[in-house]
């Protein structure tokens, strides 16, 4: 077996293998790696395992990021929950894992960080937590078509899709320059509200450009304002959504309700069996915002090696959730900064925050 780099002429066989792999996401895609690379100039150290007749056995995407003046990170991968490899089999896993370490250590990176979860299964059901101390995923099985979806839900989940409508709200799906535009909007708004740095938004302008068919854009109209966005990527049969927001101030004509039901029924409807609500704290708010949808948790299980040698699992993964002691404090100074400001500050701040 060999393992080498990918360059750019491997993007189809890349792809393709990770299609058909059954713990794919649509952060395997390739166009992660352009995008990172067009976006933020982060070099990308894709790795590739073949057998002798030049077949992929698995493949691992890796990240430099090395913010100026700090120790930097070899991540798997940054701005995502998942970046773990896809092999056909455990022991080709830990032969990647292995030459991501050394490369870490080539390039003087001390740390590599490698964000798995744990495997699914669609046939024997997903796997639940094992301990509420930990932060999961939140995966939704979905069925053949929106009608069987939506008859599953119960009636209150229901009759709040239906009240975003009565209120008056509208949704506009699409993939165009224009939707990036107020999805940014929107997003940026929201981001400012949170207390914390932005993408720029030639980052999601790269997400589009390189993952084309694999994206869908939603906005959440009121008199033809833009109150909600989100962008579901897509891989295999997989739907995955990393950024939802809405306006505040409008979320009592239930904006976000709208917006994840425009995303699953586009998703339902086009065939993709599941659906990934992203990363939340076990029994929190986000957790069950998604839960109500259905979906189910799945542990996310992070590794952390430094200079070669893999940390106590336990306080990698307690880690995924650790705030700093003056992030309150900083979070209250950002939200009080114009828009503008935080904006072009933000995006430059952003491309070295791997999480």
């Amino acid at each position: 077996m060999l393992i080498r780099l990918a360059s750019d002429s491997d993007e189809e066989k890349w792809n393709n293998f990770a299609s058909r792999h059954p713990q794919v996401t649509p952060y395997h895609h390739f166009g992660w790696k352009k995008s990172i690379e067009k976006a933020y100039a982060h070099k990308c150290y894709y790795l590739i395992a073949e057998n002798t007749n030049k077949e992929i056995t698995g493949i691992l995407p890796t990240v430099s990021i090395t913010p100026p003046f700090i120790s930097g990170k070899l991540c798997a991968l940054p701005f995502c929950d998942l970046g773990a490899s896809l092999t056909i089999d455990e022991a080709i896993e830990q032969q990647l894992i292995d030459k991501a370490k050394d490369l870490a250590l080539q390039y003087k990176l001390p740390v590599f960080e490698y964000r798995a979860s744990q495997k699914y299964s669609t046939n024997e059901g997903i796997i639940e937590p094992l301990s509420k101390a930990h932060k999961v995923r939140m995966l939704l099985e979905l069925p053949e078509s929106s009608e069987a979806l939506l008859a599953g839900f119960k009636t209150k989940l229901r009759s709040q899709i239906k009240k975003a409508v009565k209120n008056g709200l509208t949704v506009e799906l699409g993939q165009s320059n224009r939707l990036i535009d107020e999805f940014y909007d929107v997003f940026s708004y929201n981001m400012k509200a949170l207390g914390s740095p932005t993408h720029s938004k030639n980052w999601f302008s790269e997400i589009k450009n390189n993952y084309n068919k694999d994206m869908i854009i939603s906005i959440i109209k009121h008199e033809g304002l833009a109150i909600g966005a989100g962008i579901v990527l897509f891989k295999g049969s997989m739907a995955t959504i990393p950024w939802a927001s809405t306006k505040r101030e409008f979320n009592r004509l239930s904006p976000n309700m709208l917006l994840y039901w425009s995303l699953l029924k586009h998703s339902a409807d086009n065939g993709y069996k599941t659906f990934d609500f992203g990363r939340s704290s076990y029994g929190e708010g986000t957790f069950k915002f998604k839960q109500q949808w259905g979906a189910k948790p799945v542990l996310l299980k992070w590794k952390t090696f430094k200079n070669g040698e893999q940390e106590d699992p336990s306080k990698t993964n307690t880690s995924i959730s650790r705030k700093s002691k003056t992030r309150p404090l900083v979070e209250a100074i950002w939200k009080k900064l114009p828009l503008t400001l935080t904006i072009a500050i933000g995006s430059k701040i952003r491309k070295y925050i791997s999480l």
